[in-house]
């Protein structure tokens, strides 16, 4: 009887290439749409899930006096959440506290697994990390696997037509546009299914049950996380994800202004990978298409296109994360000594005097988001009006956003401070008066984060030491003791920032 080679070969395909694996989590807190799950569970007969509670990044915050964290507190929820809907489909997660160089390996050998699966990290010192685990792990016989996960385009796959990075969004954004259409968005938005394959899952091997770490624990103290009613895990995303679809026509006119309902508060759901940036860009793509929605729809991708951007700006530039993207705009010589000190920390507190300023640092004081036309005017401020080195306020915001990420957070800056990739020309300097008067107009924000001023009427909310006297006192405020007089003043303070950067036209000319 003759064999049938199509038949072995249909075997043998269907084999698992690894009798055990394990899938490292990291910033990808989910369970649909998961590319290392999705690989992992393809190529395994047994899979185990493992999140590491990572010392070398929890350590710095605890240092930095960052002992009570949103950030710390999100995760911890999306874990325990990711461990549930694992077990219900016969799995779980086991969970580690210490430094994930170490952890991982010594995981794998315990485990017996033949290879580690996971998603690409763009950090410099994620990259690091990872090929220093995957150094280990081939030391020890094993394999690395690890997958485009949180972004549509990584480094190297929109380029120019001479095959070199892009430096200027616009056409990177055409370029990124042009790829996606060219295969309908389909191939590049699909999802990775994880349920078809769930039944690889392997269940910790632990008895007693493996336990979540408590906040205590990992050294860290409860947030008000709970009362901004800020939901962590996939349950978290996907209700501020059915919340924002009917607004999304809308996000067009209503995203500038910060009173308004107007984002989708996904950014801190990206960041921790509680939903699959894929998910975002297909609905967003899908309803350029859908007549009232496109609008919008064209801006909210144009947004999820920029954080693409800036993933490959830090791949192919890292020293961006410490010095300017244009070199030249490191000559720029910054307010120094005890004036610099006393400046920086107004702005941090909220004590600069201008009120749209203020409002904004309270409100990522107190819940660790800030809106984005904010972030822009409290850059600018902080840069163009008080004089101050990005970097400061770069890292301030690094220690205070929920969303924090590396590569958008340090674009954002570089963009304001005129030194990144296609950043704001230097003569671009926010009037913080006018920002507050066009985007708001009535002061509903600003009478959130500063009651004090909740008297004064609309017309003189936005610059108070330009209300008349008669005004002040009927609205029970007395300028310096209620709330502060200007650091500086706007006109003056713009002059000085162009003679700043006037050594960047020097350097130039050399």
């Amino acid at each position: 009887m003759p064999h049938n080679h199509s038949f072995f070969v249909y075997i043998i395909a269907l084999m698992p290439q690894f009798e055990k694996s394990l899938v490292w989590f990291r910033r990808d807190l989910r369970m649909s749409d998961h590319a290392a799950l999705h690989h992992a569970l393809k190529n395994s007969a047994a899979v185990f899930c493992v999140f590491v509670f990572d010392t070398d990044i929890l350590q710095p915050l605890l240092d930095a006096g960052l002992g009570a964290d949103r950030r710390v507190e999100f995760i911890r929820g999306s874990v325990t959440e990711l461990d549930l809907e694992l077990r219900k489909l016969g799995g779980g997660l086991l969970v580690r506290h210490g430094p994930a160089h170490d952890v991982i390996p010594a995981l794998a050998r315990q485990l017996g697994v033949n290879a580690v699966f996971s998603n690409h990290d763009y950090e410099p010192q994620a990259r690091q990390r990872d090929a220093g685990v995957a150094r280990t792990l081939a030391a020890d016989g094993r394999a690395w696997h690890s997958y485009k996960d949180q972004v549509i385009f990584e480094c190297e796959e929109v380029l120019t037509m001479a095959g070199q990075p892009f430096s200027v969004f616009t056409p990177y954004k055409n370029a990124w546009m042009k790829r996606l259409a060219a295969a309908d968005g389909s191939f590049f938005l699909k999802p990775y299914p994880i349920e078809k394959y769930a039944a690889r899952l392997a269940p910790p091997p632990s008895s007693p049950p493996e336990k979540i770490p408590s906040l205590a624990a990992l050294g860290f103290k409860k947030t008000n996380l709970r009362e901004l009613k800020i939901a962590p895990g996939m349950s978290g995303a996907c209700g501020l994800l059915e919340d924002f679809m009917p607004r999304l026509g809308q996000y067009g006119q209503s995203r500038d202004f910060p009173a308004v309902k107007g984002p989708s508060y996904l950014s801190i759901h990206l960041r921790f990978g509680t939903i699959s940036i894929r998910t975002l860009a297909r609905l967003a793509y899908q309803a350029l298409h859908q007549g009232a929605a496109a609008g919008g729809a064209a801006i909210w991708l144009s947004e999820l296109i920029w954080r693409d951007f800036y993933f490959m700006i830090l791949h192919h530039h890292p020293h961006v994360a410490g010095a300017a993207f244009k070199p030249e705009y490191d000559a720029i010589r910054w307010e120094s000594g005890e004036r610099a000190h006393s400046l920086f920390l107004a702005w941090c507190d909220g004590r600069t005097g201008y009120p749209l300023v203020d409002a904004a640092m309270l409100q990522l004081n107190q819940s660790g988001y800030m809106h984005n036309r904010l972030r822009m005017v409290t850059a600018s401020f902080l840069i163009k009006d008080l004089g101050i080195d990005w970097r400061w306020g770069e890292r301030y915001f690094a220690e205070r956003l929920n969303d924090f990420d590396l590569a958008a957070n340090n674009g954002g800056w570089q963009w304001a401070a005129s030194s990144g990739c296609d950043a704001q020309p230097y003569f671009r300097i926010f009037n913080p008066i006018t920002q507050s008067e066009k985007f708001d107009a009535d002061g509903k924000f600003i009478r959130r984060y500063l009651p004090q001023l909740s008297a004064l009427g609309d017309r003189h909310i936005h610059a108070p030491w330009l209300a008349p006297a008669q005004e002040l006192e009927r609205a029970g405020i007395r300028l310096g003791q209620d709330y502060p007089l200007p650091l500086v003043q706007h006109d003056e303070a713009r002059k000085a920032t162009l003679q700043r950067y006037a050594v960047v036209k020097t350097v130039n000319a050399e």
